[in-house]
């Protein structure tokens, strides 16, 4: 189960203290029994009596936990649709790039801005992570999914004027990255909240891995609705007929994504409790550090440091990675279609295998660094397998498609499926600190090393050789600080040991 504890604060449940007669009680019985506990012996000549065993208060803790709930599906299943439908509108765009151009006068760098409207919605993380903590989950959600409904509303409000309208969209892609830190952070929450420790894992894979999913089925949604512009047409009255339509398809597929979000609001507004009535685990009932003395335990926590940068720095790098995937396989001659259909599959791979390895976790306990350590040895090798295979005027390997593919979904289902994995051992390294703090710190942290990575990348763009190679670095020093990390399961221990 682990290597131990973390500090001494850590070895305390910090529940609840018992009530006040209670405890009178208990040292009046404490004191009638003295005298025949004297007049055994338990131990070598002259030693004190033992005292009263330690099973008594743990006894009345046990009743407290283990109660779980039905509604828990439906509470994740509305949280993972809303994490589903933010991926979806914030991948919105670049699938259609060039049909967005066409239809709405879009420039490169309107692009390029309204897929970075999702890192800069991370900036009030820790606001969102504050108000998790001291006002619930409900009022969170709530929030999150009005700024969602708000930005999608934003972004179909029908204004002639094309400067007008890009403004419009730009505010919605804003709001809608203002909703990445709850929909990205709150899965661990959610899962101690509702969830016994035999499912936590689980819950925690299917909650964040869904927002990756949305984000995969906008390659689907969007190639499929809006038409591609084509160049057959050199008539004026044709030329305007086809972006006619083509903004058509476009605003189709911007009401249909309000429509959706608006439907998860009002499910989420009708039924979204913040906890169950009872707890699930002793960890969901005990109490939990403050906002201020939980960031002052997280910087000076060496282990969590570790893994922080473990998890930031690989996955940093493969989510800016990824959103120039099409200009990195353009040099070696792959269409936009298909870096399309290869960021899709690395997705979709990356959440079956998710929440597989999930589920294996909850089944055989402490197992977390194990399984970190398959996946980013994985994909060290996938990530430097795809690097030189693009150097095959150097390393003469053989450059297909089929190898392209494989080296890039292999890398994909290897980094996207620790996401869920990284989470829980956040959570049971730095217990009693609350899990949105926890993961709200390590998710600012890797986008501040993917925002970092892509404004190299606006300097040296011409040459990506130097980009393929962040990749298997970044891989092998998260898969080395991993091995030099020594775990310890501190809500674990206080679900298995303290509850029996």
């Amino acid at each position: 189960m682990g290597l131990g504890w973390s500090s001494a604060e850590e070895r305390q449940p910090l529940l609840p203290p018992p009530p006040p007669h209670h405890h009178q009680h208990h040292h009046h019985q404490q004191q009638r029994r003295r005298p025949q506990q004297l007049q055994q012996p338990r131990g070598a000549a002259g030693s004190p009596a033992v005292p009263v065993p330690v099973p008594v208060p743990v006894r009345r803790l046990a009743p407290a936990a283990g109660r779980v709930y039905g509604r828990r599906w439906l509470v994740l299943l509305l949280f993972s649709l809303l994490g589903f439908a933010q991926g979806l509108l914030w991948n919105t765009w670049g699938p259609i790039q060039n049909s967005a151009r066409l239809a709405f006068g879009f420039s490169g760098w309107d692009i390029a801005l309204l897929v970075f409207w999702g890192p800069i919605g991370f900036a009030p993380c820790f606001f969102f992570m504050w108000l998790m903590d001291k006002k619930g989950l409900r009022v969170t959600v709530l929030l999150t999914s009005s700024l969602m409904v708000l930005g999608a509303g934003l972004r179909c409000v029908p204004v002639s004027d094309l400067e007008i309208r890009k403004k419009l969209i730009h505010g919605g892609q804003l709001l809608n990255g203002l909703a990445g830190p709850t929909v990205m952070n709150a899965a661990p929450f959610l899962s101690t909240t509702w969830f016994s420790p035999d499912e936590r894992a689980t819950a925690t894979a299917i909650a964040s891995l869904l927002n990756y999913l949305g984000a995969a089925g906008a390659f689907l949604v969007g190639p499929l609705v809006v038409p591609s512009p084509n160049g057959t047409s050199h008539h004026l009255l044709v030329s305007q007929s086809n972006t006619e339509h083509i903004k058509d398809r476009i605003e189709a597929v911007l009401y249909a994504e309000f429509g959706m979000v608006s439907l998860i609001f009002s499910a989420a507004l009708a039924y979204f409790p913040s906890r169950p009535p009872f707890p699930p685990s002793v960890a969901a009932a005990s109490q939990r550090l403050s906002y201020r003395r939980s960031f002052c335990r997280l910087l000076s926590n060496f282990r969590f440091l570790m893994i922080a940068l473990a998890y930031a720095i690989p996955l940093g790098v493969f989510s800016g990675w990824s959103g120039v995937l099409d200009l990195i396989l353009t040099p070696v001659h792959v269409s936009q279609v298909d870096a399309g259909w290869i960021g899709f599959w690395s997705i979709v791979g990356g959440c079956v295998v998710g929440i597989a390895m999930a589920r294996f976790a909850d089944f055989i306990r402490g197992m977390l660094k194990f399984i970190l350590l398959l996946l980013l040895s994985g994909a060290t090798l996938a990530s430097t397998w795809f690097t030189l295979t693009c150097l095959t005027s150097v390393t003469h390997l053989p450059l297909t498609t089929a190898t392209l593919y494989t080296s890039c979904i292999l890398l994909g289902i290897f980094l996207n499926s620790s996401v869920p994995i990284f989470f829980e051992l956040f959570v049971e390294t730095v217990y009693p600190v609350p899990e949105g703090i926890t993961c709200g710190v390590v998710t600012f942290l890797s986008n501040v090393f993917m925002g970092v990575l892509l404004f190299f990348l606006t300097f040296y763009h011409t040459e990506f050789s130097w980009f393929n190679w962040c990749l298997p670095g970044s891989c092998l020093l998260g898969l080395l600080l991993i091995l030099c990390f020594r775990e310890s399961y501190d809500r674990l221990y206080l679900d298995v040991v303290v509850s029996v």
